[in-house]
């Protein structure tokens, strides 16, 4: 059984369910559990003391049996571009990273999802360190929560450390906290959540989500994707595919591919041919990725000409298709890196 993190039981990213079984539990007022909620998502408040609406003695019984759980990051970097990576700690050698991406008038916040990854990507360092733990739905908002441009943040997504269908109801509890409208009330057209395709979990997230989606593609070809992609194994780019096609995008939900171009892999005219045959008929768009290369992979990024032309050709045969800035990458860009760095230098502390 996965281990989740344990702690004295934290109500900040609770659900509004969540938050009236506790009131219930406790035989405070019904109202009691809005009233948290306000305090906790709309008001900012840090402790129990300041949700002065609220009982003294509802306030008493809170703070002895529970705390906000509100933890603050404990590395930060900045980039020269305005990007920032923030370095929480989850447990005794455990980190997860936070990333806030600046652009004009957005503040976009990737945040993540687990402690390491089980998904083993050719090309994800965070896979190279193996699965940790879960994160609960506090730990993820306390990404958002506790980084410097809290107030500021105007889109979200889910492609820090781990595989969000891989915490499914984690995951969807940190979305309804984000979407409700007694929690942040955020438009669900602001968040992005992207997964290598657990197919069972990926359809719970479509139907109890209305957040948007982005599949980590990679390679239009069964063997190839297995090689970088072991999940392809379990759960076929083709089932993936045969459950996206039964939802509607042709509205505001957005989904989109995500495909890392990698040299003399992925970056061939038949390869482009093969991805807009593979997604004819869906409403979709696609995002290339440079690659940041990480230690210990053969793996290397595609030419800059290369990439650019790998664009043209898809554009040109019908699929939406851009390249994703690259950022950060004097910070430890790629994902993982800064978490594994981490590791490293404790290890070398304690020799």
């Amino acid at each position: 059984m996965e281990n989740q993190i344990q702690s004295k039981e934290r109500l900040y990213g609770k659900t509004l369910k969540e938050l009236q079984e506790i009131v219930a539990k406790h035989k405070f007022p019904k109202f009691t559990a809005k009233q948290i909620s306000e305090w906790l998502y709309k008001k900012d408040a840090t402790s129990f003391d300041q949700m002065t609406n609220l009982s003294k003695k509802a306030r008493q019984i809170l703070t002895a049996e529970y705390e906000v759980g509100l933890e603050t990051y404990i590395d930060r970097k900045e980039s020269v571009d305005g990007t920032k990576k923030f370095l929480f700690q989850m447990g005794e050698r455990q980190y997860i990273e936070t990333a806030m991406i600046p652009d004009g008038e957005r503040r976009t916040v990737c945040v993540s999802s687990q402690v390491g990854c089980k998904m083993n990507c050719l090309f994800c360092m965070t896979g190279k360190q193996g699965f940790q733990n879960q994160l609960t739905a506090n730990h993820i908002l306390n990404q958002l929560r506790m980084i410097d441009e809290w107030g500021s943040i105007t889109n979200i997504v889910y492609m820090g450390m781990g595989e969000p269908m891989d915490n499914i109801d984690e995951v969807l509890k940190s979305l309804e906290v984000i979407t409700s409208d007694w929690g942040y009330a955020m438009s669900p057209r602001r968040v992005n959540v992207s997964s290598v395709g657990i197919v069972p979990n990926l359809r719970r997230f479509l139907d109890e989500s209305q957040c948007h989606l982005a599949i980590s593609l990679h390679s239009p070809y069964s063997e190839e994707r297995e090689k970088i992609m072991p999940v392809q194994k379990a759960y076929p780019l083709e089932d993936v595919l045969q459950l996206i096609r039964q939802y509607d995008f042709t509205g505001q939900r957005r989904v989109s591919f995500e495909y890392i171009v990698f040299a003399g892999l992925n970056d061939t005219p038949k390869h482009a041919r093969a991805l807009v045959a593979l997604l004819k008929g869906l409403d979709c768009r696609m995002n290339l990725i440079r690659f940041h290369e990480i230690p210990n992979t053969p793996l290397k990024g595609t030419d800059e000409n290369r990439l650019q032309m790998f664009k043209e050709m898809l554009n040109d045969k019908g699929l939406l298709t851009t390249i994703r800035a690259s950022r950060g990458e004097d910070i430890f860009a790629a994902c993982g890196l800064l978490s594994t760095q981490k590791l490293v230098d404790k290890d070398k502390d304690n020799q």
